[in-house]
């Protein structure tokens, strides 16, 4: 017997049809013995909806009343499941994040999840009850209800799984698995059967919609082993042998990491590229820029500097995400006087590729690789940001496709053709 938890993403929630499919998933894993809680997200779409409302009543509306707004969505299917299951022969409830309760920080609209009080949940638990838990949503100091952001509910299930002590987080969605690219860019994608968390968390930041960064980072810290699935196959067997599952290097044999080099190539067109021209080559002009930016919340990803020949200027360029693009350049054109830029350009056409690999460690010449096989195919590389186990390169967008095929071949990750 094991312990799960059960996440389900929006699709698999839109509509009684759905829910009462999810429904049946459920029981199967219940009548095999385990005990189960699951995680719910609100139907497809209807977050949107709700912020959309929100948006309407008030363009400043209040922080607090929007979490409660919002919330609501993941409060309807976590009902509506609790119902299905019952009319299956299966004990369920729900557990609002008010009634856990599930503490969070007062940052309304992007919570953070401090701790879970589960003593009660246990206790249901072992008496075969399923807890429906709706995700994205949690209790604040003050008694008001928080949300924890956009995707937050994959977030919630990985805390919960955490705070009981489950055996593995299995989050449903849309595809079957981590692939080693996009399968609709590149139909020779293989799936993986196992990815370790930082090459997962890698590649969620850098534009692999799988799963969302945080739900990742919380796996990796409290060790939680997640699987991902689909919730539109037909399989019935035990799911601890499909999908992909995402644990720690130490559940993935040495050798199997020495021999892939390359895990997975990624591609993100959320990013805009921002260049400062002529800013004065001194100490401290880095920080002028950079400064303001992190005073207004503004992620930064790559940065190039290049020294002008006279060696009095500098042009600083760096990329920020499409979204923010507007407040960063309103933050530096006022910022102009202590940086003292003569001019600020911007461009929105690029986007930004990555591989990823724990193989990288080991072996040389993985830069090269990348930087030749673009070159090759005529594609230019206008800014370069690396980790340990991830190099990045910003490009024109319209050669995304193009770079990710290229790449993908190029590291030998196409799937064998099974007929050759």
């Amino acid at each position: 017997m094991a312990r799960i938890v059960m996440k389900f993403g929006g699709t698999s929630m839109a509509g009684t049809d759905r829910i009462r499919s999810v429904a049946a998933r459920v029981k199967r894993e219940v009548e095999a013995g385990h005990e189960v809680a699951v995680v719910v997200s609100a139907m497809a779409g209807e977050t949107d909806r709700l912020v959309g409302f929100c948006r309407e009543a008030s363009a400043l509306y209040d922080p607090r009343e929007y979490d409660v707004v919002v919330a609501s969505g993941e409060q309807v299917t976590s009902g509506l499941l609790a119902i299905a299951l019952q009319a299956i022969g299966c004990p369920a409830r729900s557990w609002l994040g008010w009634q856990l309760p599930i503490h969070t920080s007062a940052a309304h609209a992007s919570a953070r999840i401090e701790g879970i009080d589960t003593a009660p949940l246990l206790e249901r638990l072992a008496d075969g009850e399923v807890a429906v838990i709706p995700g994205f949503q949690g209790l604040a100091d003050d008694g008001r209800v928080t949300t924890l952001g956009r995707g937050g509910s994959d977030t919630s299930a990985v805390a919960v799984a955490a705070a009981i002590g489950a055996d593995r987080c299995d989050i449903y969605t849309d595809v079957d698995g981590v692939y080693t690219t996009d399968p609709r860019i590149v139909p020779r994608a293989r799936k993986l059967a196992r990815v370790t968390y930082e090459e997962m968390l890698e590649l969620a930041s850098v534009g692999a919609k799988v799963l969302q960064t945080r739900s990742v980072g919380l796996a990796m810290k409290e060790r939680v082993r997640v699987r991902v699935l689909s919730s539109f196959d037909d399989a019935k067997g035990d799911t601890g042998h499909r999908g992909t599952l995402i644990v720690g290097d130490d559940e993935i044999e040495g050798t199997d990491m020495e021999q892939q080099l390359i895990t997975g190539i990624a591609h993100d067109k959320n990013e805009a590229k921002v260049t400062l021209v002529s800013v004065p080559d001194r100490p401290g002009a880095v920080a002028t820029i950079f400064t303001p930016l992190a005073d207004a919340s503004i992620n930064v990803d790559m940065i190039v500097q290049n020294v002008a020949s006279d060696g009095q200027s500098t042009d600083v360029t760096f990329t920020v995400p499409s979204a923010e693009l507007a407040r960063a350049l309103d933050v530096l054109e006022r910022a102009q006087g202590s940086i003292g830029h003569e001019r600020l350009k911007h461009d929105t056409r690029v986007a930004k590729i990555s591989v990823v690999g724990v193989g990288m460690r080991s072996h040389a010449g993985v830069a090269a690789t990348m930087f030749k096989a673009l070159a090759d195919r005529g594609i230019n590389i206008q800014a370069i940001t690396t980790s340990e186990i991830k190099v990045s390169v910003l490009i024109d967008e319209d050669f995304v496709e193009l770079a990710v095929r290229v790449l993908h071949t190029a590291y030998g990750l196409d799937a064998v053709d099974e007929a050759a």
